[in-house]
């Protein structure tokens, strides 16, 4: 009976196989983009997306516990942490080509071969002659926590450590990398505004996004009398990128008709005019006449 009961639970169900292979395409997927994409927040977005299928892999196996700290503490806390430290350093591809650090590729590249080497030996030391299950080893230690504390805290906590101390170290670079020293004291509106006079480049301040647009968004440019736009009211990064909409043409559309609609009232006010002054001119005659 014992044998039985250790053959069934060993045996994958069709329901398994078919979360397993539609899920661990989307994982490989999303691990290759994280390697492969150019932008470090796509890369960033497709690691979460990676982080967010292991944890479906947990609960479906029984870790519950697991499952739930992948997706807070890992997807939501220190994948999202990652993802604004790229936001606010503000790195690009063009960045990533320069090499501050002399023979860094080559240390990065044999660290990679090193971990390859030590994966593939793991993978190839690995025992899948026996199935013990989620369930036996929870029993062992009295449930899923108890059992996931007895191996962080005894077997494994010289790696816990390690990788405690590598996140305390990774938030201390994000708050060194965004926090920058003021080398010379802040310049007030005043001074701002006799710079920009000497230097006669834009004398005014940058007109704000939207003005006489019809829509305040800042990928709409302000629009010039003339209905044309202005692209000193948008973002120089939003200018790089092309991500400018242009509603320049309703504009000009819309200025056509009013300028037309006014040429139609213009050519009226005259013949306005004289009917006021005609009765006008009545009015006096009467109040004369009744003097």
């Amino acid at each position: 009976m014992m044998a039985l009961a250790a053959a069934a639970a060993s045996q994958t169900s069709t329901g398994e196989a078919v979360q397993f292979w539609v899920l661990g395409t989307v994982a490989v997927l999303g691990a290759l983009g994280t390697v492969l994409m150019k932008k470090s927040v796509h890369s960033a977005l497709s690691l979460a997306g990676t982080m967010i299928v292991l944890a479906v892999f947990y609960l479906a196996q029984g870790a519950y516990f697991l499952g739930i700290v992948q997706i807070v503490v890992y997807t939501g806390a220190i994948m999202m942490l990652f993802l604004f430290v790229v936001m606010l350093v503000g790195i690009t591809a063009a960045d990533s080509l320069k090499e501050t650090l002399k023979g860094q590729r080559w240390m990065a590249a044999a660290c990679g071969l090193g971990f390859g080497i030590l994966l593939i030996a793991g993978i190839g030391n690995a025992s899948l002659d026996t199935f013990t299950g989620v369930g036996h080893a929870n029993a062992a230690d009295g449930g899923n926590v108890q059992g996931l504390a007895h191996l962080v805290f005894t077997k494994y906590v010289w790696a816990f450590e390690i990788t405690g101390a590598l996140l305390i170290t990774a938030a201390i670079g994000a708050m060194v990398l965004t926090h920058r020293e003021r080398t010379e004291e802040r310049r007030t509106q005043r001074e701002l505004s006799e710079a920009r006079v000497r230097e006669g480049k834009q004398v005014t301040p940058l007109p704000a996004p939207g003005t006489y647009a019809r829509h305040n968004a800042v990928d709409i440019p302000a629009l010039l009398p003339d209905g044309t736009i202005s692209e000193l009211s948008v973002s120089s990064t939003l200018r790089s990128r092309g991500q400018i909409r242009d509603v320049s043409e309703d504009s000009r559309r819309r200025l056509a008709e009013l300028e037309q609609r006014a040429e139609e009232w213009l050519e009226r006010e005259p013949d306005r005019a004289l009917e006021q002054d005609s009765s006008d001119r009545g009015s006096e005659r009467s109040e004369e006449a009744a003097k």
